[in-house]
């Protein structure tokens, strides 16, 4: 419920703060005094799109703020599924800068425009005459329908698993392409796969290949080098190592006499066991080393395959090239196995359609029967509304398939006499019967959305005396269960049975043209709709009318 509202610097709105009361409540006002305005900025504390041609001329932002009373209307899981603190106040706030950028918060946590419009659609249902043009959407029948019928969570289980049976068919549809795709290209798959097969490759192969044909295209050479290096070290009667025993030797024998002698005969004997290792080891790789002119040409041949495989199918390496014959390789298993897999999902979607059905049938019984009970009672409605003769029927027609709302198209047919056959309520109703049938059906709905608060914006418009009594006592009503009721109304019938009277006017100030609504007290409603029947000039008799239009309420 909408508690009360701040707004600063909104089109002719310099500051209006204002508090609003449960039950039905009016706003009046003459034409162009800014009831407009008014409602333009509950749209924009809602999530409506911003402009900034909407902010007050000379000022650099506008702010409007809403404190809303939420117990209740089981908004607890939209806030702790959005990571905001929940509390039975809320507070709302929208501003816009001059420069175009807009912020929005609950409860002072900033939030996107789209958080801010899903709160909003929970909080306030704004009912303006555009609003009628929804009565010909048959989706928006089949909702009326569905919120009659109680089918929130029907119809949140059904589309669950209407999204599952489409990915099914995504699915299949997918598998289907692929598979004809590959069976196209069996032939191609299987020669690259045996060619790849026959040549076994193995994991970094071509680095070892690469390694074996460098020492074996340098055979001679490297074996020459490694007998060189060992002749060198230990190849002759004065060699390295000879030579460093003698040294060796000769440090110790005079170690007795000169002590620091035997730190540097420790550190030669050091020198010649690693010299020694090392002499051994390049006479084994020496050994080791032989020019093999088969064994070279097997490897050059090898590490040539192995490029032309990497070229032709634009590889990095071996390793790549056993990953993509093991692609090849799942590939014709798709293409073996592929009818089979189809087969089993074609099952699965059968068995999904099957539940589906079940779920649509569903939809469909509720549906039926809410559809019974609306026949009758927007009937009823309309006939206190004025319409005597009305004719109000649901047509029902089964789909062919499934839609995410079920297998269900609906319209509401509308005679407005007995002597003209139903026709599709948007081609035969005129505005001011779309407007009553519109108010019999929110009045209908309303308990049933757990809608908090809903404004009415002239929804009375074309109508007068005793039917506009009528409507007014059906938004009264309204307002009697569990919803806050404002209405926007030009009409003395309907202000008078308010239990809360407000009214917006223009007044001039050194600041220019501005708007401001104020709530009136009982001597003031007795003016103000005394007026709203005579017009400026009050007589006796207006104000005697408007005491017993008051005494009604």
């Amino acid at each position: 419920m909408l508690k009360h509202i701040t707004i600063r610097n909104f089109a002719l709105i310099e500051k209006v703060e204002i508090d609003f009361s449960a039950g039905f409540s009016v706003i009046t006002g003459e034409t162009g005094h800014g009831k407009s305005v008014f409602l333009g900025a509950v749209a924009m504390l809602l999530g409506q799109r911003s402009d900034v041609k909407a902010i007050r001329e000379g000022a650099e932002r506008c702010v409007i703020e809403g404190v809303f009373d939420l117990a209740g209307f089981d908004l607890e899981a939209l806030f702790e599924e959005n990571d905001i603190d929940y509390d039975r106040e809320c507070i709302i706030r929208r501003e816009l800068s001059a420069n175009g950028r807009s912020r929005a918060f609950i409860n002072d946590t900033p939030v996107n425009v789209s958080l801010l419009k899903e709160l909003g659609s929970r909080l306030i249902d704004i009912h303006s005459q555009h609003q009628n043009l929804l009565l010909g959407d048959r989706n928006y029948q089949l909702g009326v329908l569905d919120t009659l019928a109680g089918n929130q969570e029907r119809l949140a289980g059904y589309k669950v698993a209407y999204e599952a049976h489409l990915s099914l068919q995504r699915e299949l549809s997918a598998r289907k392409r692929a598979l004809e795709e590959a069976r196209r290209d069996e032939e191609w798959l299987r020669f690259q796969l045996e060619e790849l097969e026959a040549a076994a490759l193995k994991s970094d192969e071509l680095e070892e290949l690469e390694r074996e044909l460098q020492e074996l295209s340098h055979a001679e050479e490297i074996q020459a080098a490694l007998y060189g290096a060992y002749s060198a070290i230990d190849g002759d009667e004065r060699n390295m190592l000879q030579a460093l025993r003698e040294a060796t030797s000769a440090l110790s024998r005079i170690a007795v006499h000169y002590p620091s002698a035997q730190e540097l005969a420790d550190r030669l004997e050091s020198n010649y066991i690693e010299l020694k290792d090392c002499c051994e080891e390049i006479q084994q790789r020496a050994g080791r080393v032989q020019f093999a002119p088969s064994r070279l040409e097997f490897v050059e041949n090898r590490v040539a395959q192995i490029y032309s495989l990497t070229k032709k199918h634009r590889v990095a390496g071996a390793d790549e090239l056993i990953a993509l014959a093991a692609d090849y390789s799942a590939r014709l298993d798709s293409i073996a196995f592929g009818d089979d897999d189809i087969k089993g999902l074609e099952r699965e979607i059968e068995k999904s359609g099957g539940n589906l059905a079940i779920m649509a049938g569903a939809l469909t019984a509720a549906r039926k029967e809410a559809a019974s009970v609306l026949q009758e009672r927007i009937i009823a409605i309309l006939v206190t509304l004025g319409m005597p003769m009305i004719r109000f029927e649901v047509d029902f027609k089964s789909l062919q398939g499934f839609t995410s709302v079920g297998c269900d198209d609906v319209v509401f047919l509308f005679s407005a006499n007995s002597s003209s056959a139903p026709q599709p309520l948007s081609d035969v109703a005129s505005g001011g019967e779309m407007a009553r049938v519109m108010l019999a059906l929110k009045s209908l709905i309303a308990s049933s959305t757990k809608q908090p608060t809903l404004i009415f914006d002239e929804v009375d418009t074309g109508v007068s005396g005793a039917l506009a009594e009528r409507m007014g006592r059906i938004m009264q009503q309204m307002a009697c269960g569990f919803c806050q009721v404002l209405s926007i109304t030009h009409l003395p019938q309907v202000a008078a049975l308010g239990s809360t009277h407000y009214k917006v006017y223009k007044e001039e100030t050194d600041n220019g043209t501005v708007t401001n609504i104020v709530e009136l007290g009982q001597q003031e409603r007795v003016r103000e709709i005394a007026q709203m029947m005579s017009g400026e000039v009050l007589t006796e008799a207006a104000l005697d009318n408007a005491r017993q239009l008051l005494s009604k309420e």
